[in-house]
């Protein structure tokens, strides 16, 4: 069992969450009305219309930072192994 093995596990964990959120977007998407609906009687389309739209740009808003730290966190865990790799050669 390599030192590395709970960090890769945490990267790991951390990118299925975004795959996660990818998938959850498309569900909630896949509800979305692209027509803009302005005088329907009783409001529910619009309402509707605008609880899916806040909805959307909550999960864009988590995926964009979940995505950035998992990059960011790849990144780093990528690097150490290449120095540490280095290091043990030299």
């Amino acid at each position: 069992m390599s030192v590395y093995s709970p960090f890769v596990v945490l990267w790991v964990a951390l990118a299925l969450v975004v795959i996660g959120l990818l998938v959850y977007r498309r569900f909630v998407a896949a509800g979305e009305d692209d027509l803009i609906h302005v005088s329907d009687e009783g409001g529910s389309a619009a309402s509707h219309q605008m609880t899916v739209a806040h909805r959307l740009d909550q999960i864009d808003k988590w995926g964009k930072i979940l995505t950035t730290l998992v990059v960011i966190y790849g990144v780093i865990l990528g690097a150490v192994y290449v120095y540490r790799g280095w290091v043990s050669a030299g």
